[in-house]
């Protein structure tokens, strides 16, 4: 009597109730196969960290005495397919069982059920899915919130997580928040001028080069710096939690006042790391809060600060799991503004003459990360006044990020970043000018583009494509109340002002590759 455990590769949790006992009538299964490395063309360190984070977490289930089968890319018996992989292990087992965790990803989780639905039939044998244990909520939880509502502000999602959870509240009135206000969001927007210090880089490099070698030789395509000599993402839990001690000791304190600085001398900041190891499971997003809490509670971090990175936790990252499960599968076709233009060359090489985009888009290559800021105010700013195709935005989103998976990068890309749903999850565009890029970072000091102009050869493109942007979609826009001040500005420009901003945004539309 053997049952078959299926392990995706982001669900490496040891803590799971799976692992809770040896059982010698269970195998655990894990598998590396080519249309997990290929549904996007995804970053060289996103594929060999995820592959390198399963083939640890496979040597730890052996260590601990679990029986494992581990499939490799590159294994005579591999099918290239879950399901072909799985039919053929029920067959060399005689396996009596198979049971999955519930996947993160629609395509996977309709892929598994379908097959398991089928599997008493074809095969014999039940299916069956298991909770994965990580979230703080169920999958339909925020779509039962929000029932009947036509928008779905998170902030009325984070509070009532807040209160239900017992996160930041009130010792005295468990209703209230700690502090007498729930969000701190306007306390957290200072631009960094050199001080305090930066964190050094608390991550370990590992060295994979024959890894990824191997994975070459399978023909994986890539784009991005594998950096497989000093590959220095977490690979299991163990190295997290170091991690996770590091962020609290070292970033955590100044994180909020810094969470949306850009800065062409840090590509973290003062920004956690943590996203990837929750993403992948490592850390379970309880104990990530509850340490947060605790350096509020012994004076270690300013509430401001814990706050504000608990929100991205409990609130965000929870809130857009549950946009996704109410709205796939027609959400990915969302294009609300009808954006079609391809992505210009250099977001393949980072060779723009936009400093911040550069940055932005160079960091992101050479390290499959980019904080929030940078993904939503520079490139997915410059991508929506461009109007580059939102699905195009998507995919480069989905593989360039280490800890990209579609259930976060979706809504993440097509709605928060580029207004692609129509307004469902942001209430406004979340666009600027180049004013916010200079408020907000050192780039334009030194640009090729002057931040202050927006006319003429040398006008920062993101001055006019702001401008064009508004009139562009002005039908859909101009009626919403936190855009008034755009359109009243609008209003007082005469005819050949407009006339000439529109030349230059159509210019630049134009020859987006040369920008």
């Amino acid at each position: 009597m053997t049952t078959l455990r299926l392990i995706l590769g982001d669900q490496l949790n040891p803590c799971h109730s799976w692992f809770a006992e040896v059982r010698p009538d269970v195998v655990y299964v894990l598998m590396e196969i080519h249309p997990e490395m290929a549904y996007v063309l995804h970053h060289a360190q996103k594929i060999l960290t995820i592959v390198a984070g399963m083939r640890d977490f496979a040597r730890q289930l052996k260590a601990d005495g679990h029986r494992v089968r581990y499939i490799a890319l590159d294994d005579p018996s591999n099918r290239q397919s879950l399901t072909g992989n799985l039919d053929a292990l029920v067959a060399h087992y005689g396996a009596t069982g198979v049971e999955y965790q519930e996947p993160d990803e629609w395509r996977l989780d309709e892929q598994l059920q379908t097959w398991s639905q089928e599997a008493p039939q074809r095969l014999g044998i039940p299916g069956h899915s298991v909770s994965s244990e990580h979230f703080y909520t169920e999958r339909g939880e925020a779509a039962a919130l929000f029932a009947g509502r036509k928008q779905w502000l998170m902030e009325h999602f984070y509070r009532q997580m807040r209160v239900k959870h017992h996160v930041l509240l009130d010792a005295d009135n468990p209703k209230r928040p700690t502090g007498g206000q729930w969000n701190f969001d306007p306390d957290n927007r200072k631009a960094w001028k050199g001080s305090p210090p930066l964190p050094a880089d608390w991550r370990t490099p590992h060295d994979h080069r024959a890894l990824w070698q191997s994975l070459c030789d399978a023909g994986v395509r890539s784009f991005g710096a594998p950096q497989a000599d000093q590959l220095a993402w977490p690979l299991n839990r163990q190295e997290a939690l170091q991690h996770l001690d590091a962020f609290i000791a070292h970033a955590l304190p100044h994180f909020g006042d810094y969470q949306d600085a850009l800065t062409q001398h840090s590509w973290r900041v003062f920004h956690s790391l943590l996203s990837f190891a929750l993403n992948t499971k490592m850390l379970n997003p309880r104990e990530v809060v509850g340490r947060a809490e605790r350096a509020w509670a012994d004076r270690h971090a300013p509430l401001a600060a814990v706050e504000g990175f608990i929100r991205q936790i409990l609130g965000w990252r929870e809130y857009v799991r549950g946009v996704y499960w109410a709205h796939m599968l027609g959400y990915v076709d969302h294009n609300a503004l009808g954006h079609t233009l391809p992505l210009p060359v250099w977001f393949w090489t980072g060779d723009t003459r936009m400093a911040c985009v550069a940055h932005a888009i160079g960091q992101s290559l050479a390290h499959a990360y980019a904080h929030h800021i940078q993904r939503l105010m520079v490139i997915g700013n410059f991508a929506l006044l461009a109007g580059l195709s939102p699905q195009a935005v998507h995919q480069w989103y989905l593989g360039v990020y280490i800890d990209a998976f579609e259930w976060v990068e979706l809504p993440n890309t097509l709605g928060m970043s580029q207004f692609a749903d129509g307004g469902l999850l942001a209430t406004k565009p979340y666009v600027s000018s180049a004013s916010y890029i200079q408020r907000m970072g050192d780039h334009c000091k030194g640009c090729h583009y002057q931040h202050k102009e927006r006319l003429g050869p040398q006008a920062c493109p993101f001055n006019a494509l702001y401008w064009d942007f508004h009139l562009r979609h002005a039908d859909r826009l101009q009626g919403n109340p936190r855009l008034a001040m755009v359109y009243k500005n609008l209003g007082k420009m005469d005819a050949e002002t407009v006339q000439t901003i529109q030349a230059q945004a159509s210019s630049l539309r134009e020859r987006l590759d040369t920008l």
